[in-house]
Order: C-alpha cells, then sequence, then structure tokens
C-alpha cells in the first residue's frame, strides 16, 4: 500500500475530485501522506472562500466532486 505507484495513483483520484467539487466557483487543495502501513489522500474543502456556503456548502461540493470524479 505504500508504492509510488500507488502514490501517484491516490494524488491523481484527489486531484480528480477536488477539480469536479471546485468548479469555477471553489477552491479545494489535496493532501497526501505516507503513514506507517499507508498512503492518505484526502481532499480539504476552503469553508471561507466566498459564495462556498460554509460547511454545509463545502460538504454539497465535495460530494458533487466524488460523483464527478469518476467522468
Amino acid at each position: 500500500m505504500k508504492l509510488p505507484e500507488v502514490g501517484a495513483e491516490l494524488d491523481r483520484i484527489a486531484r480528480r475530485i477536488a477539480t469536479a467539487a471546485g468548479g469555477d466557483d471553489g477552491i479545494y487543495k489535496t493532501d497526501q501522506e505516507t503513514g506507517r502501513l499507508r498512503i492518505r489522500s484526502a481532499v480539504m474543502g476552503n469553508y471561507d472562500f466566498p459564495h462556498s456556503g460554509g460547511k454545509e456548502g463545502s460538504r454539497r461540493d465535495l460530494l458533487r466532486g466524488l460523483d464527478g470524479a469518476n467522468e
């Protein structure tokens, strides 16, 4: 689970989710960390971005991003 190829694929997927979630209106960042047993990737929303809708808006956008990342 810690192979470089796995990390590259997780990073690619996280970036697709962030792009699909953000569209033209949001800013989403990705982060990746290699732990003792596995690599973890995350997509984080910007709650303070104008028009984001706060936590609920970021949640909505991230869920949309999960759907859109497979297109």
